[in-house]
């Protein structure tokens, strides 16, 4: 038996990844799942998503719309997610790794901007 979707919730969560060229990719993807799913699942270009390690993170560093880095949270210094984006280029005050971005109806609209390079 499938439930019926609650009211006031979406059965898909929609996401704006935009290129460092303002190219525009919205997609949609169930709540629960990363950035970095959302990403690789609907083919968006830049994010590259190979993780292994500290050796080969940061392959999916996106940076967080102004408007809604207080909703997805800054980055921790002291955590883990700071220590491997120091592997990435052009991180900023709103660079987080999408595979840390889980999604959500709060995080319904979403903007993320993809970084020109990502190591």
């Amino acid at each position: 038996m499938i439930d019926a979707p609650r009211e006031g919730h979406n059965l898909m969560v929609k996401v704006t990844f935009v290129a460092h060229d303002g190219r525009r990719f919205p997609v949609e993807i169930e709540p629960g799942m990363t950035a970095r799913e959302a990403a690789l699942f609907n083919e968006v270009p830049g994010i590259d998503g190979d993780c292994g390690g500290q050796c080969a993170c940061a392959t999916c560093h996106v940076h967080v719309d102004p408007a809604w880095i207080d909703r997805v949270g800054r980055l921790a210094d002291d955590s883990m997610e700071a220590d491997l984006l120091q592997f990435a280029e052009g991180t900023t005050t709103e660079s987080r790794l999408a595979c840390q971005i889980k999604l959500d109806d709060r995080l319904d609209g979403l903007v993320l901007r993809v970084p020109e390079q990502q190591y």
